[in-house]
């Protein structure tokens, strides 16, 4: 084999690279056609990206197991992706029964599967994540409902019932720009309210703009609106300003906790990770998107020392 340094690599090729590395973030191996979903190029084919995959085997910057792609040289990590694939097959009914679930209650709008079992993955102590969205002004009212059942009816559970990401139906666009989050958005799974899936998908072109290739999920499976006679009951008597009273009180206390509890966040990291407006709540303590970022950008300024681009 040849050594891969200094050697130059196609626009094809580079791309492959930064979606393989991206993907080792996660130790989650691509075939060659998920390679093509995920990659930053309009105009490739998936002959292409074949190609480019050749090429880079040969010259050990890529590996193959079982069709398979990878730029560690680890079997392992198809072992592990395959398993976690099965894995969510077997949670999958469970997220659909959730969903519905979560639809009956007052104000939710839609609900999607987020986090890895949206791309088919779960780890053995993974959670079922979901990204919810609400009728405008009751967000909060919304997400507390949905927290205090978790609370009591699920021993604050995390497991079958992760509600960390909620917008309304009138801030549909994701605020945050970027590959990870672009990954989050174009691979989130539709399971109840089925009206608001093109809308989202229209405000969020700019994350099919990053992956120009990627197939937008069906959403012929979604769980149509059937509100109870409960719901619509409920969303009566807290439409109005008791209802708006309460979302606000429901935000405010939130918030002064977060600020509390994750007072260690300097104040850009907290109004990303844990960012709270009437119309979005997003609680992701960890800030795993911050450690996506920049792990991608030290693994391509290491191919970028490797490679020379044309």
């Amino acid at each position: 084999m040849s050594n891969p340094s200094f050697e130059v690599a196609s626009p094809t090729e580079y791309a492959v690279l930064r979606t393989l590395h991206y993907f080792a973030i996660f130790r989650h191996p691509l075939q060659a056609d998920e390679v093509l979903g995920y990659i930053n190029l309009p105009l490739t084919t998936q002959e292409d990206v074949t190609s480019a995959l050749r090429e880079l085997e040969e010259r050990d910057l890529v590996f193959c197991f079982d069709g398979y792609y990878q730029v560690e040289n680890n079997p392992e990590w198809l072992s592990a992706r395959l398993a976690s694939n099965r894995r969510a097959e077997q949670f999958m009914p469970m997220a659909r029964r959730m969903s519905r679930f979560i639809g009956g209650f007052p104000f939710v709008r839609s609900v999607f599967v987020s986090g890895s079992l949206s791309k088919g993955c779960m780890a053995p102590d993974g959670d079922i994540d979901f990204f919810i969205i609400t009728h405008p002004g009751r967000l909060w009212l919304a997400r507390t409902l949905l927290v205090i059942f978790k609370k009591i009816f699920l021993f604050n559970s995390h497991k079958y019932f992760c509600i960390n990401y909620f917008i309304d139906t009138d801030h549909l666009e994701i605020e945050e720009k970027n590959i990870y989050t672009a990954t989050e958005t174009v691979t989130l799974l539709p399971m109840y309210g089925p009206e608001w899936a093109d809308p989202f998908r229209a405000a969020n072109e700019w994350a099919w703009q990053y992956y120009p290739h990627f197939q937008q999920k069906e959403t012929e499976a979604m769980s149509r609106q059937k509100n109870s006679r409960v719901k619509r009951w409920a969303e009566w008597l807290l439409g109005s300003r008791l209802g708006d009273w309460l979302d606000r009180r429901a935000m405010h206390l939130t918030v002064m906790y977060w600020q509390r509890k994750f007072s260690h966040y300097d104040r850009g990291d907290y109004g990303v990770a844990l960012k709270s407006r009437r119309y979005v709540s997003k609680h992701h303590p960890l800030f795993f998107q911050k450690k996506v970022l920049n792990e991608l950008h030290d693994r391509m300024n290491g191919i970028d020392c490797q490679l020379e681009t044309r």
